[in-house]
């Protein structure tokens, strides 16, 4: 009989817990499914898929090395595993939790009807510090240690499996019927490119990561830009924090500017599941406000000139703009200019998160459904525990690109401006001349009519009360403070929740 593993964010065959046991059975047969339903979905992009088609190229050379290459179909999970299931007695269905969209969650709901009904047991194993069916966040921080100190799963030495004609050509985007997706500077996939990445990080790029990483200017390289290789797992979370602490153990005393950017390294590995783990127990805040009092709040339909100018990198802000042409570059932003895109569209341009969200996802090669949604709706300020962030757009550009190289990079259509009014083009005699646009709305005033209509409903009573319900459920406990951004009587102002890390 036949174990099938059935690959999904997992591409990698080391620390695979689902290949090890699969393989001290018996004979395996590893496999991959493009689904055209996945890949049709509103967050899904091009961009994506070839970070994934790489990593898939990897994983077939390292699995038929040790026997067995990993088989490739194009379609949908049920029909492939029913056709498997034709030509061979199955074992058992072996892969990794995944806590994925909607679209990937209703999958599994379907693919486990079918192996209840052919009496195959599906296998799945952890690989983050995601828990399901969690009842309480009471202790979830030291179960994530305990996960992430287990041993690394070794890789199995030999695989046996059948022989026969299976698919194994990895399709293109065109395949898939991806629109083109342009992403010049596009990080490479692949196991090789992330265990690079993060020796580079640990070694050498990471130094300066605590006071860098805020900075577009900076952190395309002090980052340790690890992100799109856990998203599409091929570096397992577990790996990642062993290395971390062996490398915090080892630093000579001293080294203080190594041990601070370590330190906030690894709490961010934390925050990652912590994150994962909100959309795991409400799925539903992919699609609603997780505090249902700020339903209506945005129009539904988002203004289609703000929305395009938004995507286009057309706002009329540079600072802004350069941001999201970078995005569109490189497929990857770092963390804290993420948090002010979505801040931007959802204050200053009011635009409902679920239209930006979407936009971004697909921007996003590290495109994680767990981080991205619970985080977009965060710095929308419609979570009702995490303390409202007008990021001012201006300002920002200020801050973190004073010298201004970055936006002179990306929006080369600012070239005259001089640099005393670049972050503010509209205020220089010669703006009129600028094939640049003014900006879409005026910052300061937008962003006053967003503070008080979401401060508006903060101050009623039935916020505090479903507040204080959804901090129960979701909020961190490492802090030991309540999430609800309010004052409790005899108590200290809550700490806002920390910015989700993009590794």
């Amino acid at each position: 009989m036949l174990n099938i593993v059935w690959f999904k964010r997992d591409l990698r065959v080391q620390d695979h817990a689902a290949l090890a046991e699969a393989a001290a059975r018996g004979p395996v047969l590893p496999i991959y499914i493009a689904e055209l339903g996945f890949w049709a979905e509103p967050d899904a992009s091009a961009r994506q898929w070839e970070f994934v088609a790489e990593s898939l190229a990897e994983v077939q050379r390292d699995l038929a090395a040790i026997g067995q290459p990993l088989r490739i179909f194009v379609g949908e999970a049920v029909p492939v595993l029913q056709a498997i299931a034709r030509r061979h007695l199955i074992a058992a269905l072996w892969s990794h939790e995944e806590t994925g969209n909607a679209w990937t969650y209703a999958r599994d709901l379907r693919v486990a009807e079918w192996a209840r009904g052919m009496g195959i047991p599906w296998h799945e194993r952890r690989q983050t510090g995601v828990i399901r069916r969690l009842t309480s966040r009471d202790g979830w921080a030291k179960a994530w240690d305990a996960e992430m100190a287990r041993p690394v799963t070794p890789s199995p030495g030999t695989l046996t499996g059948p022989a026969g004609d299976w698919p194994t050509a990895i399709p293109t985007a065109c395949d898939l019927g991806l629109a083109p997706d342009p992403c010049p500077e596009r990080q490479r996939g692949g196991r090789r490119q992330g265990v690079a990445l993060l020796d580079s990080f640990l070694t050498r790029r990471g130094r300066d990561y605590r006071w860098q990483m805020s900075s577009p200017v900076t952190a395309f390289d002090a980052s340790s830009r690890l992100s799109p290789h856990l998203a599409w797992g091929t570096l397992a979370l577990r790996e990642v924090a062993q290395a971390t602490a062996t490398r915090l153990r080892a630093l000579p005393a001293g080294e203080k500017a190594w041990r601070g950017s370590l330190i906030s390294f690894a709490g961010r590995q934390h925050w990652h599941c912590h994150f994962m783990q909100k959309l795991e127990d409400a799925p539903r805040l992919e699609f609603q406000n997780l505090h249902r009092a700020y339903d209506g709040l945005r129009p539904e339909v988002p203004d289609p000139a703000r929305l395009a100018a938004f995507c286009a990198g057309e706002t009329g802000y540079p600072f802004v703009d350069a941001c999201m042409r970078a995005l569109r570059d490189h497929g990857w932003l770092n963390f804290r200019m993420r948090a002010m895109l979505v801040s931007f569209a959802s204050y200053h341009l009011w635009l409902p998160w679920r239209a930006t969200g979407l936009h971004l996802a697909r921007q996003f090669v590290d495109y994680e459904p767990g981080i991205h949604w619970p985080q977009v709706q965060m710095q929308s300020g419609t979570t009702g525990i995490n303390t409202m962030r007008v990021y001012n757009p201006v300002k920002q550009g200020y801050d973190q690109d004073p010298a201004g190289s970055f936006v002179r990079r990306f929006l080369p259509e600012l070239g005259a401006v001089p640099d005393a009014f670049l972050h503010e083009p509209w205020r220089w005699a010669g703006a009129s001349g600028l094939s640049y646009p003014p900006p879409i709305v005026d910052h300061l005033t937008a962003a006053r009519a967003a503070r008080e209509a979401l401060s508006g409903l903060r101050k009623t009573a039935a916020h505090g009360v479903e507040a204080d319900a959804i901090a129960q459920k979701h909020g961190s406990r490492r802090a030991g403070l309540p999430m609800t951004g309010r004052k409790r009587r005899g108590g200290p102002v809550a700490a806002p929740e920390q910015l989700s890390l993009k590794l």
